[in-house]
């Protein structure tokens, strides 16, 4: 259930993009991951088996072109030894004191020895040695200055004769590798005298194939008791020293980097194959590189596929977002685009279908609630006979002057003008001026009824833009709401007209009571049933509802107040032509 859940929240983070990018991705690159897995399991098996192989194939032919060598050389070592036909002759010689049979000796024993050096390719330097005397006779070549066989590296060592593995020969102006046999002559009362065999340098050579220098391969030497007698990598394996590997009397290993095979002769010797494991493993790891390649080459072709699914997604989903953000911002009117993919097509239809019908129910709406606007205007307009009331006060005008009540006249005369202006026609434009001429005559029928004795300020900076058409009755009720709001006898009411350019501000500030932010608030968002219901009046949300209809939603009301300070009220409004009124 845990797992469940981490799944569940992980895929609510993840977007479409990268849903589609991981199915795609994980459903292509799983198939190929087990393709190469087992691919590489079978071809490093294959390539594992080919290489050693063909190792021990090499390695046994070395170890057999060597035993061949050293049994030619005992075989030849065999004729010169006694009872050899030419050791035979070596011991009359040795012993004879009459001159001219040793001269006959001498001579058939030098060409016995050349016979034997021509009829076998494989010999090189064949000499006898007295090791007491240091000193050689019967060399089939140069020998050079200072020899010693004593400390040869021995391969085998057996009843009277010595097998030495590869060693510099002895041969003279000659620094190449050769393997040599040192056999007892067994002279009557000379225990000292051997005969020393060399192999041909040249099949020396090329059984160890040192004239390749860059070849892959490395040879070990390992006498019968496991010591390195030659070695080719001599920093890593010295001579004289124990190969150590992990398992040594295995036939192949892993040490130091190099991987190892061994061969061992029936003489009782062994000879190892190094290979650098670079070198070892480089079929596989040119296999590896190709797949290498080929998972990258995947990986972009999949996340390819992933993309230009995505972008088939992308793009009407981006069609429908904008279909939308256009709908939110009242924007009905689009053009039909194609997607090219028949469902896509038919959803966006059926949006288009949808959003025309919304469109028309949006107009029929906004139709119902301007003629509900106007009925209602109406209303309050019609609610008493204009003319009736209006010839009533000039009645009671014209007593008053008649009776020399100068200061009733003049109330009277102020509230005729002002009835005669808000007891208009319904829907009829005013001017910015005409609205504060009539707002003079309000403050002065407000001043005579509560005996108020405020400051009026005007503030008309432009006088052009004065005659800048307006709804009617919109200055009233703030300076309304100025005076009923905490304003007394040391207060002002400023009014002021400033041009925005293309706008014009219409400020009404005081320095009453003020009100709270949350009441502000309530003032500019609340409805009119809401504002009635929480005791406000219905004045403020008139001029809201009459900027709104007027300039359908191009005008904006702010209202700034300071508790204890005032409080001001801001009207922008779009500049219209002056048009003519009834």
């Amino acid at each position: 259930m845990v797992i469940k859940r981490l799944v569940s929240n992980l895929l609510e983070k993840l977007t479409l993009k990268k849903r589609i990018v991981l199915i795609f991705s994980v459903g292509t690159l799983i198939p190929f991951i087990c393709t190469v897995l087992i691919s590489y399991n079978a071809m490093t098996t294959i390539l594992s088996s080919k290489l050693d192989a063909g190792i021990r194939s090499h390695l046994k032919n070395v170890q057999q072109s060597i035993e061949s060598t050293i049994d030619n050389l005992n075989h030849v070592s065999q004729q010169l030894a006694i009872p050899g036909s030419v050791g035979t002759k070596l011991a009359s010689y040795y012993y004879s004191d009459e001159p001219y049979n040793r001269a006959n000796l001498y001579h058939e024993i030098k060409t016995e020895l050349n016979e034997i050096t021509f009829t076998n390719p494989g010999i090189g330097l064949t000499m006898y040695y007295f090791e007491k005397e240091n000193r050689y006779l019967f060399n089939t070549f140069g020998v050079k200055n200072g020899i010693s066989i004593n400390h040869l590296p021995l391969l085998v060592d057996h009843y009277k004769i010595a097998t030495n593995g590869p060693h510099i020969s002895h041969e003279l102006h000659s620094n190449d590798y050769v393997f040599s046999v040192l056999r007892k002559v067994d002279l009557p009362d000379r225990d000292d005298a051997y005969v020393y065999i060399e192999s041909n340098l040249e099949q020396t050579q090329m059984i160890l194939q040192r004239n390749q220098p860059d070849d892959q391969y490395h040879y070990l030497i390992l006498d019968n008791k496991g010591r390195i007698a030659y070695s080719e990598l001599a920093q890593l394996f010295p001579k004289h020293a124990r190969f150590a590997a992990e398992n040594p009397t295995g036939n192949s290993g892993l040490l130091k980097d190099y991987y190892w095979f061994k061969e061992t002769s029936k003489q009782g010797w062994s000879i190892i194959s190094l290979i650098p494991s670079a070198k070892y493993n480089e079929e596989k790891n040119e296999w590896i590189v190709h797949m290498i390649y080929l998972a990258v080459l995947f990986g972009v072709l999949s996340l390819s596929i992933a993309w230009l699914l995505w972008m088939m997604v992308y793009k009407p989903l981006q069609k429908f977002d904008k279909e939308i953000n256009g709908m939110i911002q009242n924007e009905f009117q689009s053009q039909t685009v194609k997607m090219r993919i028949p469902e896509f097509d038919y959803l966006l239809k059926q949006f288009h279908k949808m959003k025309t019908q919304i469109s028309f129910l949006f107009r029929e709406v906004e139709q119902k609630e301007k003629r509900r606007a106007d009925l209602e205007v109406e209303k309050l307009l019609y609610q008493i006979n204009p003319h009736f009331l209006m010839n009533t006060l000039d009645t009671a005008n014209w007593l008053a002057v008649m009776n020399d009540q100068k200061e009733i006249s003049s109330l009277v005369s102020s509230l005729n003008k002002l009835l005669h202006y808000n007891l208009g026609k319904a829907g009829q434009t005013s001017s910015i001026m005409e609205e504060i001429e009539i707002i003079k005559q309000y403050l002065a029928i407000q001043t005579f009824r509560y005996d108020l004795d405020f400051e009026v300020r005007m503030s008309l900076k432009d006088q052009k833009k004065m005659n800048t058409p307006v709804p009617r009755f919109i200055l009233q009720p703030l300076v309304e709401n100025a005076i009923y709001h905490g304003l007394g006898d040391e207060g002002y009411i400023h009014i002021e007209v400033k041009d925005l350019y293309n706008h014009i501000q219409i400020g009404v500030h005081d320095n009453g009571a003020g009100i709270s932010d949350n009441l502000i608030h309530q003032l500019l968002n609340y409805n009119q049933v809401e504002q009635q219901r929480a005791g406000m009046g219905i004045g403020l949300n008139y001029v809201k509802r009459m900027l709104e209809n007027f300039y359908e939603g191009k005008a904006n009301l702010e209202i700034e107040s300071v508790e204890g300070q005032g409080t001001s009220i801001y009207m922008t409004i779009p500049v219209l032509e002056v048009e003519a009124r009834d």
